[in-house]
């Protein structure tokens, strides 16, 4: 067998049989049976291997040695799986200086023991990227996850079965030293989308006539929700690097962009970011800002005064089908929303935390007769102190 780092030797003596002094120079046990490359957890790589034992009844000395290898070695374990109640694990030492331990294993037979050897190795890279294509309309994409396995940790694979913590496991493949590979692990071919345009009062210019000369546009994304009408929602998809297409409708395919997502949980979503839109505008004003005294000082100043404010909002569809506008608004300090309407009815808000507010907003396709417009408004009081 190829290898560059594990040898695993025995030595077979009598139960009572004094210890070597010293190192011994030891036979090779047999290549690895099974060999499992666990990545479920993002900053270690846990191996699993098998092999198989010839014991001895009485006391066996087994050689684990591994030079040039990126091993932690307090990481090193061995279990016996044929015969755990005759085959007992007595101790372990680790020679002075050297990368390697010996086991001391007893068993009151002579048996083929199939054992299991894990340990953390170091030096083993995980990148996982997604590639997105949209159906000419953009209402879902065919998704697939891929795993690039990068390999410098000195040691030599040459079958193993790769598990990351969600996606089919992978084959057995081989993966040498200094060798990368790409690999599939999850495909679902029609996964609905929402396309989502997101106007965040914080980034973007509440009136863009005024801005008219720098073209200012609303970021579009592609909304996926992990979940089962998905086709996903088995397991919480890892984050990495999408790469966003489209079909063009005939035959190829546009490259839209890419972005960068985050862990997504089971019934959680993801909003991939593929562009800039000038179809939808939205023109923010604050109609009033009023200053309602409520505490003076012995000196008869305002220390403690509340604000009296009103936004409203303009929002036009230019485009020729209907879209979902997602809006942010930020309200610093501590405040108390009095009236919230959209088209002069009450409407619902995602209060994300203690200052932002997140509005869904549906609008219709334009018309012959111009855009389509929706207006929120927004009335609040704010407490405010005077330093």
């Amino acid at each position: 067998m190829k290898t560059r780092m594990i040898i695993l030797v025995l030595v077979i003596g009598a139960m009572f049989a004094p210890f070597a002094q010293g190192r011994t120079k030891l036979v090779a046990l047999p290549e690895r049976d099974a060999t499992i490359i666990r990545l479920d957890n993002p900053n270690a790589t846990l191996i699993e291997e098998e092999r198989v034992l010839t014991l001895q009844k009485g006391l066996n000395k087994v050689d684990f040695s591994w030079k040039a290898v990126s091993i932690d070695a307090d990481s090193i374990r061995l279990t016996v799986l044929d015969h755990p109640d005759k085959v007992k694990l007595l101790n372990v030492s680790y020679p002075p200086g050297e990368p390697a331990l010996v086991w001391e294993i007893a068993s009151d037979g002579d048996y083929a023991e199939t054992v299991r050897i894990s340990y953390l190795l170091r030096n083993i890279d995980r990148l996982v990227t997604y590639k997105a294509i949209a159906d000419k309309e953009e209402t879902q994409v065919n998704l697939k996850s891929y795993l690039v396995l990068r390999n410098f940790s000195g040691e030599d694979f040459e079958k193993a079965r790769v598990l990351l913590d969600y996606g089919e496991p992978k084959d057995e493949l081989g993966i040498d030293h200094e060798e990368t590979k790409r690999m599939l692990f999850l495909k679902s071919p029609e996964v609905p989308i929402t396309k989502i345009w997101t106007w965040d009062a914080a980034k973007l210019p509440w009136d863009p006539e005024e801005l008219e000369h720098r073209n200012i546009g609303v970021p579009v994304s592609y909304r996926i929700v992990n979940e089962d009408k998905s086709g996903l929602g088995e397991f919480a998809m890892a984050g990495g690097k999408a790469r966003l297409f489209q079909d063009d409708g005939s035959g190829s395919t546009i490259f839209l962009g890419e972005d960068n997502t985050a862990l997504i949980p089971v019934g959680q979503k993801t909003e991939l970011y593929v562009g800039d839109s000038r179809d939808i505008v939205v023109t923010q004003r604050k109609m009033k800002d009023d200053k309602i005294p409520v505490h003076k000082n012995n000196k008869d100043q305002v220390v403690l005064y509340k604000t009296n404010e009103v936004i409203t909002a303009k929002i036009e569809n230019f485009k020729d089908k209907p879209a979902t506008l997602t809006m942010i608004q930020h309200i610093g300090g501590q405040w108390e929303m009095k009236e919230c309407t959209l088209d002069g009815k009450k409407v619902k808000y995602n209060r994300k935390d203690a200052s932002t507010l997140e509005f869904e907003i549906e609008l219709e396709a334009r018309s012959d007769d111009g855009p389509a417009e929706r207006n929120l408004k927004m009335h609040y009081n704010r407490l405010n102190v005077r330093p």
